[in-house]
C-alpha cells in the first residue's frame, strides 16, 4: 500500500508591486525635474528655477522614479567647501525637495529624505541646511533643528530671499 502525503493546499501568489527606484537624476531629465517642481514653485514653496539650472546641476539631485519611468519626486544637495579660516566643516545644502501630489502621504517624501542623508554621510557632509517656508515635520522627524542663516555655506545663505520668510534648519553630521 503506498501513501502519499497529501499536499497543501497552494497558497495564492503574492501580489508583485513595481517599486520606486531612487536614483541620481539625468541631466536629459532638466525638464522633467522643472515640470515636477513647477507647481510647488507656483505655490510659493519652492524658489522658482529656470530650466539650465535642473540642466546643468542634475546630478545634485535624486529623483524618485515610478515603475512606468515618470518622476514622483526629487530632492537637491550641493556640497559646500569649508571656508577657510573660519573653521567650519563640509557642509551641504538640501534644496528643491519635492513629490508629486498623487505620492504624497506615502512615505515618498521620507525615503527620499533618508536616501539624501546616505548621499551626505557618503560625502562626508559634517552638517546638512535647508530653508523651507512648510511646516518642517518631516526635516524635524529627521533629526533636523532650527538654526540661522549665518551657520549656513555663506553662498547658500546669501541666495535665500528675506521675503520668503523661509525657516532654517540644520542637521549635525
Amino acid at each position: 500500500m503506498t501513501t502519499a502525503t497529501p499536499r497543501p493546499p497552494a497558497l495564492p501568489r503574492a501580489l508583485v508591486v513595481p517599486t520606486p527606484i531612487v536614483r541620481t537624476a539625468r541631466p536629459d531629465e532638466a525638464a522633467a525635474l522643472a515640470t515636477l517642481s513647477q507647481p510647488f514653485a507656483h505655490s510659493g514653496a519652492l524658489r522658482e528655477r529656470p530650466l539650465s539650472l535642473y540642466a546643468a546641476h542634475a546630478a545634485d539631485f535624486l529623483v524618485l522614479e515610478a515603475p512606468d519611468g515618470t518622476l514622483d519626486g526629487c530632492v537637491g544637495l550641493r556640497a559646500y567647501p569649508a571656508e577657510a579660516g573660519e573653521g567650519r566643516e563640509l557642509a551641504g545644502v538640501v534644496y528643491n525637495f519635492c513629490v508629486a501630489e498623487h505620492r504624497q502621504g506615502s512615505g515618498a517624501g521620507a525615503g527620499l529624505l533618508r536616501a539624501v542623508l546616505a548621499t551626505a554621510r557618503a560625502q562626508s557632509l559634517g552638517a546638512l541646511f535647508t530653508a523651507t517656508t512648510g511646516g518642517a515635520g518631516l526635516f524635524l522627524r529627521h533629526g533636523f533643528t532650527p538654526t540661522t542663516a549665518h551657520r549656513a555655506p555663506r553662498p547658500w545663505a546669501e541666495s535665500l530671499d528675506p521675503r520668503r520668510n523661509a525657516r532654517v534648519l540644520v542637521r549635525r553630521g
